[in-house]
């Protein structure tokens, strides 16, 4: 159990998560039913959509501000793309762009509250 190459969120309305995350990821999910909802990301992890209805057993307390999902980015210019492009698109921000210990960063909020933490990671210094 070392990959930990998938990643699943359980979400209220599947047709609004769909939307917000094909948006987001710029890509159409590679399953798609009224229940469940599966990406298949550039690194070639899975991120998944659950009706959080349908999950068993039970899911326990929505989304917020238990955890986060990440998504590294390359460099501090195309987190400030991704940035104008979820505020032009109206989406609720949490955190604006600011630098922190392990890099430059902004979190974004899903339909379902779920924070989406952006990050360029940190240069480390020169030896």
């Amino acid at each position: 159990m070392s990959t930990g190459d998938y990643t699943l969120l359980y979400v209220d309305d599947i047709s609004a998560s769909r939307a917000f995350y094909a948006g987001m990821l710029k890509r159409e999910p590679v399953e798609d039913s009224a229940t469940f909802v599966l990406f298949i990301l550039d690194s070639g992890a899975k991120f998944g959509l659950w009706k959080r209805d349908e999950v068993q057993p039970p899911a326990g307390p929505r989304g917020g501000y238990a955890g986060e999902c990440c998504f590294s980015v390359a460099d501090e210019a195309t987190l400030d793309r991704i940035f104008a492009e979820a505020s032009t698109r109206g989406l609720p921000i949490a955190q604006a762009p600011a630098r922190m210990d392990f890099g430059y960063t902004f979190v974004l909020l899903d339909p379902d509250g779920n924070r989406l933490r952006v990050f360029a990671p940190a240069m480390a210094p020169a030896a």
